[in-house]
């Protein structure tokens, strides 16, 4: 009888036990992640390729600088309002797409043949929802059509001419290579291709700056997204594809672990699934997200040659910005209004512009 008595008595603390960690454990949410509560706290985090940027003219170096920040704006707006940080990173990204100034949309780099193709890609860390495209040659915006993939198909990624067949049928215009005609980027290609004549090869002219741009965000209801937008690298063999449009790659949000978006030689980023490598090692090693992403760019990729940089964002509100290359000009603003402007040097100060205008 004192033998069940204490049987009984250790059943009973265990069950205890087992009642009081599923009460402190937090409830999960739509992507089996921890939910969060409404919260005043905001973050829009976008970047601008990197690379470098000593060849840049300073009146170049501050057209690029001068449209982050309107983009921003655009983000922050929508944050501010009580948005949703999916339509934050959208806008903001659509901004840089229609500036001709970074690769990406009308600033986008020449494949070999002289016509963009452009790649992009949003996915929402609340959901784990994502949607992208790849080797477009006709869509003003790719990261809005990434976004009609994610919300009104079944599917993740459409390439080429299946995914413009999918644009006309929700009503996007297709627009003429020649929308994207860019009077930098055609000398770089001609500079280029004259290159590779001389030399009498078919390898890939790389370049050491990359204008892709990218966009993380965290809004008021705790959610994050990632989405990135790309013209892929000088001179790339018509029909390649890089990292961005890749999700886990160079694209990714989890709403357990953070949201990441990369620029860099996209190679490198596919052969190391960078993104959801940096948010798997915040979610599984509980490692600070500073830590996670330098240990990726500045050690791992570093170590390999991989010229890369990366923007990320927790739901803690904590902020990474490596990169391994000589700049990667980003742009981060919270709830404060205050978008502070650096990267395009390791020198370079940081500028604090308002975000509201």
């Amino acid at each position: 009888m004192r033998m069940m008595r204490h049987c009984l008595a250790g059943v009973l603390a265990v069950v205890v036990a087992l009642v009081a960690a599923n009460h402190a454990r937090p409830a999960h949410g739509a992507a089996g992640g921890l939910t969060k509560p409404a919260t005043a706290d905001f973050v829009l985090v976008a970047h601008g390729g990197a690379g470098s940027y000593a060849h840049l003219t300073p009146e170049q170096i501050e057209a690029r600088r001068s449209t982050m920040v309107r983009a921003i704006q655009k983000g922050y707006g929508i944050l501010a309002g009580g948005g949703s940080s999916l339509d934050a990173v959208e806008a903001t990204i659509r901004v840089m797409e229609d500036s001709g100034e970074f690769d990406s949309g009308r600033g986008a780099y020449y494949t070999r043949e002289g016509v963009p193709e452009l790649d992009a890609a949003i996915m929402d860390g609340r959901t784990l929802a994502a949607g992208s495209v790849a080797s477009v040659k006709h869509i003003a915006n790719p990261i809005h059509l990434a976004r009609l993939v994610m919300e009104k198909t079944p599917h993740v990624l459409l390439v080429s001419g299946g995914a413009e067949e999918f644009a006309k049928s929700q009503g996007i215009e297709l627009v003429s290579p020649f929308y994207f005609y860019n009077e930098r980027e055609w000398q770089r290609y001609e500079k280029a291709k004259a290159a590779a004549a001389e030399k009498k090869t078919s390898a890939v002219v790389l370049e050491d700056e990359h204008g892709t741009v990218g966009v993380v965000a965290l809004d008021r209801e705790g959610n994050l997204a990632a989405g990135t937008s790309t013209g892929g690298t000088s001179m790339k063999m018509p029909g390649r594809v890089g990292d961005s449009p890749i999700i886990g790659a160079g694209t990714y949000a989890n709403n357990d672990s953070c949201a990441v978006s990369g620029t860099g030689v996209g190679e490198y980023f596919m052969r190391n699934v960078v993104a959801s490598d940096i948010c798997a090692r915040v979610r599984y090693l509980h490692i600070p997200l500073e830590q996670a992403a330098n240990d990726v760019v500045k050690k791992e990729l570093a170590e390999q040659h991989g010229e890369a940089g990366v923007i990320a964002l927790t739901r803690a509100g904590d902020v990474a910005t490596p990169f391994n290359t000589d700049g990667m000009m980003t742009g981060t603003v919270r709830a404060d209004g205050k978008i502070v402007m650096k990267g395009w040097s390791k020198t370079a100060e940081p500028i604090i512009v308002p975000a509201v205008r």
